[in-house]
């Protein structure tokens, strides 16, 4: 996962392994749905607002804030803290 722009512009990187996890179904259907509702192309956002690629086993979509499904905001929410 990569996180770009808000106020400082800092980008951010993060990437979780699921393999041997307690969770890792859950992560995998979570992510899952969170690409179905990504876009092929990045979107446009709002100002100081972040954007994300998100990839998972080779499939990369876009989304950005503030039209972040809940699927999504809580896969980035568990993979920045996971892969921080």
């Amino acid at each position: 996962m990569r996180r770009t722009g808000g106020f400082a512009g800092i980008e951010r990187h993060a990437e979780v392994d699921t393999s041997g996890r307690p969770d890792a179904q859950e992560l995998r259907d979570l992510a899952e749905r969170a690409l179905a509702a990504g876009r092929a192309a990045p979107p446009a956002g709002v100002p100081d607002g972040f954007s994300y690629e998100i990839t998972v086993d080779g499939r990369t979509v876009y989304a950005a804030d503030p039209r972040l499904t809940g699927e999504q905001r809580e896969l980035i929410s568990r993979v920045l803290k996971e892969g921080a």
